[in-house]
């Protein structure tokens, strides 16, 4: 890997798949959540949703959750086997955290070294890594509850999976916002995750 590459061509892949196996993800999971009866208050409206109805949305959902699956798995296989994800996030602590995101709220964070991320970043990787995990086991027991009791049984069963599927949801919905804020207002971190450097 070249000195100046900060995201080598492995993450910059992971990474767009990814970004667009959530998106889609998201919309068609928008579209079976309107059909859902537990989710009454919760309505998406149509031109933001995949599918067109129940069955087109979870046609869509299913064809692409085997993508978002697959592109997690290995790129967490990657990132352990290759030291990124310990050199990326780790280490990393509640006082560091504080302390930049205190630095944050006043414009003051440091920027010095690109190839190293903020505990804030840090923190949130992090999170967002659990979260897509949680997605995954909330998703396989919405899925399979029969096939696989003990996970349904875990989630406090099939309609509280449901509720931790949508909330895991909304997590990563919020992570993509905050994001795509911090890509508009840091431009050159889109050039690296486009270029490499």
């Amino acid at each position: 890997m070249n000195r100046s590459t900060i995201h080598p061509v492995w993450v910059r892949i992971f990474h767009w798949v990814n970004a667009v196996a959530v998106i889609t993800m998201c919309l068609s999971g928008w579209q079976v959540y309107d059909a859902s009866p537990i989710f009454q208050a919760v309505r998406f409206p149509p031109s933001i949703t995949l599918g067109g109805w129940l069955g087109g949305a979870l046609l869509w959902h299913f064809a692409v959750m085997w993508v978002l699956v697959a592109n997690f798995l290995a790129y967490l296989v990657l990132s352990i086997t290759t030291g990124r994800l310990r050199k990326k996030l780790f280490p990393i602590s509640v006082r560091a955290i504080a302390s930049d995101s205190v630095a944050a709220l006043r414009g003051r964070l440091s920027h010095g070294d690109r190839s190293q991320y903020n505990a804030v970043q840090k923190f949130a990787y992090l999170v967002v890594i659990a979260d897509i995990a949680l997605l995954v086991l909330s998703g396989l027991a919405i899925w399979k509850p029969v096939q696989i009791p003990v996970l349904r049984t875990l989630m406090g069963g099939f309609d509280n999976a449901r509720v931790v599927h949508f909330l895991a949801m909304g997590v990563l919905v919020g992570f993509f916002a905050v994001h795509i804020v911090m890509v508009t207002l840091v431009p050159r971190s889109l050039h690296t995750m486009i270029r490499g450097r």
